[in-house]
């Protein structure tokens, strides 16, 4: 079998273990239409595409050249997983029957960074699928007076553990990058609002580290979702839209936001 052919047979038996191929590309960055091409034998990726595709799958670039059965018992080993992230994988969804109580649409908001003083409202939604609680979130900022326009996606597990509700997201797209959070109820009996920590990395202060209180607000199974996204954005601490509840909690002399020096 010619070298061209088994790296797209072997491109295409990768592809069989996601669920769309439109997930894969959203998560990788690649055009949909040129990565149909890959695909379909068209065309071969460029050396940082096939880096970019194997660190997708797990692998390394070389293994897409290996014969198709060498390759499927790579990908599908039984100790690949389970060396590689299965210990921390087994941790989720933890307590799933707990965690279920928390399913639903949330409007979150935290203090960053990126805009000193201010609250960024985003949007979430913690939904389960397939055994697994997931999580989807949408962050967009328009900020007129530095004229940003900022619309970011994430995807993420989510996890609970001893009262606590564990978060991990990545961003998707070109350059991706990771976030944690944990929550908690406010009370035994209080399910609207969670409180707890977000931490990541900066959008606008060269990418440095921060943590910061975050809290959300329980929206419902079925919101108005456009209500919600026009919610989002950069809000001062004064402002009407910020549930008093929300205020109290980010205003307080402890909710600083930490973070590296710019010297550092």
């Amino acid at each position: 079998m010619p070298d061209s052919e088994v790296f797209h047979q072997n491109l295409r038996f990768a592809c069989a273990t996601r669920r769309s191929i439109s997930e894969i590309c959203r998560e990788i960055g690649i055009n949909r239409q040129q990565f149909n091409r890959y695909i379909n034998g068209e065309a071969r990726p460029s050396a940082h595409n096939i880096t970019r595709i194997a660190a997708f799958f797990g692998v390394s670039p070389q293994d897409f050249e290996l014969a198709p059965k060498i390759f499927e018992t790579r990908m599908t080993r039984p100790d690949r997983d389970s060396a590689q992230a299965g210990l921390l994988l087994d941790g989720f969804p933890g307590d799933i029957g707990a965690l279920r109580r928390h399913v639903g649409y949330y409007q979150t908001y935290h203090l960053s960074p990126s805009w000193p003083g201010l609250v960024v409202s985003s949007c979430a939604r913690i939904f389960e699928d397939n055994g697994s609680i997931r999580i989807k979130s949408i962050e967009r900022i328009r900020d007129s007076a530095n004229e940003i326009v900022q619309f970011s996606k994430y995807v993420g597990l989510v996890t609970f553990w001893r009262n606590r509700i564990f978060i991990a997201e990545r961003s998707v797209g070109r350059q991706p990058m990771l976030s944690q959070t944990i929550l908690m109820p406010f009370e035994v009996h209080q399910r609207v609002y969670l409180r707890g920590t977000t931490m990541g990395v900066s959008w606008r202060k060269e990418n440095l580290p921060y943590a910061s209180r975050m809290i959300w607000r329980h929206i419902g199974q079925e919101p108005d979702l456009r209500q919600m996204l026009s919610r989002c954005g950069v809000l001062a601490l004064n402002s009407r839209q910020l549930p008093t509840t929300v205020r109290h909690f980010l205003e307080t002399p402890a909710a600083e936001v930490l973070t590296l020096p710019s010297d550092y």
